[in-house]
C-alpha cells in the first residue's frame, strides 16, 4: 500500500463510522473548522460510536451465551444514529451526569418498538464508564489515523525540500540576531525531524487504545455472575477485538494513562508543527522575505490591505500549538481520578480529548497544505546573508585567526568592522605575507557548515523509517 493509499484509506475508515455531520465547524476555531478530523471527532461521530459499543458489547455477550444472538441484530437495527436526536440526549445528559443515560432510554425505545423479548439485553452487565470510555477511544482512534494521514504529507513537503535545499545558504539565528551560517536543508530537517518523532509518538498511543469494559466499579462482577469468570474475560476480549480497540489488562476506570499518553501525543504534534509555523511567519516577514506560504486566489488577504499576504497557515497553526499544550496538562489534571469512578475529573476529560483530537487534526491538515507548496527565495537568503559584510563568519574567524594574528588582534579587525569599516579589506591588510590564510575561503559561507549533510542525511533515515518504508510495507 502507498502512503497516498494508506492515507486516504484512514479517512475512509474514519469516514465510514461517522453520522451526518453538524458540528465540524466553528466560527471561532479556523484551525479546526470543517476538517476531516473535526467530523472524526464530532458531537455526532462520538453518538454513533456510543451506539458501536452498545452493539458490540451486544454481540460479544451472545457470543458467549449471555444473550440471545437474534437480539444482536434487533439491537444493532436500533442502534442507527439517524435514529436518535442528539440535542435532546445532550440537555438530557444534564439529569443523570452522562450522555450514556439518555442515550440507554432512547436506545430500549426502539428495540422495544422491534422487539420487546430483547430489550433486556441492551447494556448488559455494563455501565455508563464502559461505553463513554470505549467510544472516545474509538473515535480517537480514527481521528489519530487522519491527523497521521496529514502528517505523512506534511512530511513528504519537509522531506521534499530538506534534500533540494542542502547546499541553499542562509543565516542562523540566535536570540533574534544573525549568527553563523546554516542552510535551509538543515533548518526543514529539524522541522522533519519534530514531525517524525511527534508521529512517532501518537502512532504509538494510538496503537495501544484499550475498550473499557469492568461493569459498576471495575470488578465485572455482573458478567461472572451471568456467565463465569473465564466466559466474562472472554466477553471482554470479543467486544474490544470487535472495535479494534487494543484488550485492556483490567477496567481502567480511573487509571487514565491511555487518554494521557494520546493528550500527550496529540500536543505533540501541534508543537512540532507549531515550530515550523513560527519560523515560517517569522522568515515570511516583508523585511526577511526568505520564505512564502503557498499562494491561491483567497489565501492570505487583508480585509482592509490588499497589498498583503499573510503567512494565514501559519497563523491557523500557531494559534493551535498554542492552546493545545493546555489541554494536555488538563487532561494530566484529570487522571488524578478517586474511588472507582471519579466526581468530575472524568467528566472533564470528554470536552478536553475531544478539543485537543480537534486541535492536532486541524493542525495536521494545516501542515498538510502549507509544506509541500512552502516557497524558498534563495537569492533573498543570500542578501540577508551578506548583510553583516561577512560578520555572520566572526566565530570562524577568531577560530582560524587567533592562533596566527592573536586573539585581541582579531577582536579589534571584528569590532572596526562592526563599526562600518570593510571586513574583507581589513583581512587582506592583516593577513598579506601569511601563508594558509585566504580572506576569500575565510568569507564564504558556504565552507562553515559544520556537519549540515550528516544532520541532513540522519533527519531524512528517520523520516524513510517512520513513513516511507512503513508505508512501502502497507503499514
Amino acid at each position: 500500500m502507498t502512503a497516498t493509499e494508506a492515507g486516504a484509506a484512514g479517512r475512509a475508515e474514519a469516514s465510514s463510522h461517522r453520522a451526518p455531520q453538524e458540528h465540524d465547524y466553528s466560527l471561532t476555531a479556523p484551525m479546526w473548522s470543517g476538517t476531516p478530523a473535526a467530523a472524526a471527532s464530532s458531537d455526532e461521530s462520538f453518538l454513533a460510536a456510543l451506539l458501536e459499543a452498545e452493539v458490540a458489547l451486544a454481540a460479544a455477550m451472545a457470543e458467549q451465551g449471555a444473550i440471545p444472538t437474534a437480539h444482536v441484530d434487533t439491537i444493532r437495527t436500533a442502534a442507527n444514529p439517524a435514529h436518535f436526536d442528539i440535542r435532546s440526549i445532550a440537555v438530557r445528559a444534564r439529569g443523570g451526569g452522562n450522555p450514556v443515560i439518555p442515550l440507554l432510554a432512547d436506545l430500549r425505545g426502539q428495540v422495544r418498538d422491534l422487539d420487546p423479548d430483547a430489550m433486556p439485553s441492551v447494556h448488559k452487565s455494563a455501565t455508563s464508564q464502559d461505553i463513554v470510555d470505549t467510544a472516545l477511544m474509538l473515535i480517537a482512534t480514527r481521528t489519530a489515523a487522519i491527523i497521521r494521514a496529514d502528517l505523512q504529507t506534511a512530511a513528504d513537503g519537509l522531506a521534499a525540500l530538506v534534500d533540494r535545499h542542502r547546499i541553499t545558504v542562509m543565516a542562523a539565528r540566535t536570540l533574534t540576531q544573525q549568527s553563523v551560517p546554516t542552510t535551509f536543508g538543515l533548518k526543514a530537517a529539524g522541522w522533519l525531524q519534530g514531525l517524525t518523532t511527534a508521529a512517532r509518538r501518537l502512532e504509538d498511543a494510538a496503537s495501544r487504545l484499550p475498550a473499557q469494559l469492568g461493569g459498576a466499579s471495575g470488578t465485572l462482577a455482573a458478567t461472572v455472575e451471568l456467565l463465569d469468570p473465564q466466559a466474562a474475560a472472554a466477553v471482554v476480549e470479543h467486544y474490544a477485538a470487535t472495535l479494534d480497540l487494543r484488550v485492556p489488562e483490567l477496567p481502567w476506570h480511573t487509571q487514565r494513562g491511555p487518554v494521557t499518553e494520546l493528550g500527550d501525543a496529540l500536543a505533540a504534534v501541534t508543537g512540532a508543527l507549531g515550530k515550523v509555523a513560527v519560523d515560517v511567519a517569522l522568515l515570511s516577514r516583508t523585511e526577511i522575505a526568505e520564505l512564502g506560504e503557498p499562494s491561491g486566489d483567497g489565501k492570505g488577504g487583508s480585509s482592509a490591505m490588499p497589498q498583503k499576504q499573510n503567512p494565514v497557515l501559519s497563523v491557523l497553526i500557531s494559534a493551535a500549538a498554542r492552546k493545545a499544550p493546555g489541554l494536555a496538562a488538563e487532561l494530566q489534571r484529570s487522571a488524578f481520578a478517586v474511588d472507582e469512578r471519579p466526581d468530575g475529573a472524568w467528566h472533564t476529560e470528554w470536552s478536553t480529548l475531544q478539543e485537543l483530537l480537534r486541535l492536532a487534526g486541524g493542525c495536521a491538515a494545516l501542515g498538510a497544505e502549507l509544506t509541500p507548496g512552502l516557497q524558498v527565495h534563495e537569492t533573498k537568503m543570500k542578501a540577508n546573508l551578506e548583510l553583516t559584510g561577512g560578520l555572520v563568519l566572526s566565530e570562524r574567524l577568531m577560530l582560524k585567526l587567533a592562533p596566527v594574528l592573536g586573539k585581541e588582534t582579531v577582536q579589534q579587525l571584528v569590532t572596526r568592522a562592526g563599526k562600518g569599516e570593510d571586513l574583507r579589506t581589513l583581512l587582506a591588510d592583516a593577513l598579506e605575507g601569511v601563508e594558509g590564510c585566504d580572506e576569500d575561503e575565510l568569507l564564504d559561507p558556504a565552507s562553515y557548515l559544520g556537519c549540515s549533510d550528516t544532520f541532513i542525511d540522519r533527519a531524512l533515515d528517520a523520516y524513510q523509517e517512520q513513513f516511507t518504508d512503513r508505508s512501502h510495507d502497507g503499514q
